[in-house]
């Protein structure tokens, strides 16, 4: 049996932590595949395989400037992930607004402190 494509979207692309970091890198601009493989400690075949799936999901773009091709990021291709995760955003949120109402709480507790030792 034919094993399936794992790096047929953005969300399996990027479950590589390599095309990640490749991702980071290039948020700061155009690179050369050289320079992503040097940045990144491998070779210069590997770096370009990882540059072939993301540009095959559409995470990243070439283009060339004279005898170089310049890899960068298009976010674009990222919008399902964002999409994905932004619903999560109403947990986070909720989870982050708890969490403040017991900080408040123990501050208060704290400043209030125990009132029956002052009498003695």
């Amino acid at each position: 049996m034919a094993r399936a494509a794992t790096t047929s979207d953005a969300f399996n692309a990027i479950a590589e932590p390599q095309r990640r970091e490749i991702l980071v890198l290039l948020r700061g601009g155009e690179r050369p595949v050289t320079d992503l493989a040097r940045d990144l400690g491998m070779t210069q075949p590997q770096a370009s395989k990882h540059l072939r799936v993301l540009r095959e999901v559409g995470l990243v773009r070439v283009r060339g400037a004279g005898k170089q091709r310049l890899y960068g990021l298009d976010a674009h291709g990222l919008r399902p992930v964002h999409a994905w995760l932004g619903g999560f955003e109403r947990f986070w949120s909720e989870s982050f607004d708890r969490l403040d109402e017991y900080v408040q709480e123990l501050r208060q507790a704290t400043q209030e402190g125990p009132h029956d030792d002052d009498d003695q």
